[in-house]
């Protein structure tokens, strides 16, 4: 089993950071890897259970499921259900926390999976780096802070 965790410090209140990351819909508006996402059956975004239908850049489809979702600790968790790319039993959790004496946010995006033999080293890359770091960038763009242009 693979697991990644990545993290960094948000220069930005946690409840702003918070306000983008909550809407489990709405990754298509901040990540660049993101072209459309809709939650099927018109559920709530913040319904545990609701599953968000979105399509890639390049125009793969993929299916994820709200399995988690915490307002009190800043939290959710989700798996994929289907996915063109072999990332087989799938769980993310991304988690919030307070840096209070700055007022900034530190964030943590993990996930573990399994893959078939062989391919553990490039998906892990292809997680850690393309979908969070490039997804902690794409939030900082997205709100306008510093070290957006960085990519830090």
């Amino acid at each position: 089993m693979v697991r990644i965790v990545k993290s960094t410090v948000m220069e930005a209140p946690v409840e702003a950071v918070w306000d983008v990351l909550r809407d489990f819909n709405g990754h298509d508006r901040w990540h660049p890897a993101v072209a459309d996402s809709l939650i099927e059956r018109g559920q709530p975004v913040d319904r545990v259970g609701c599953v968000r239908r979105f399509h890639l850049a390049d125009g793969s489809e993929l299916r994820e499921q709200l399995l988690a979702l915490s307002d009190a600790d800043m939290t959710f968790s989700y798996c994929l259900l289907d996915t063109p790319v072999p990332l087989l039993n799938y769980v993310a959790h991304v988690r919030l926390i307070p840096v209070t004496d700055t007022d900034q946010t530190f964030w943590q995006w993990e996930s573990r999976f399994d893959t078939p033999a062989g391919q553990e080293v490039a998906l892990a890359k292809m997680v850690g780096e393309g979908i969070y770091e490039g997804g902690f960038a794409a939030v900082r763009q997205h709100m306008g802070l510093a070290g957006a242009e960085a990519g830090a």
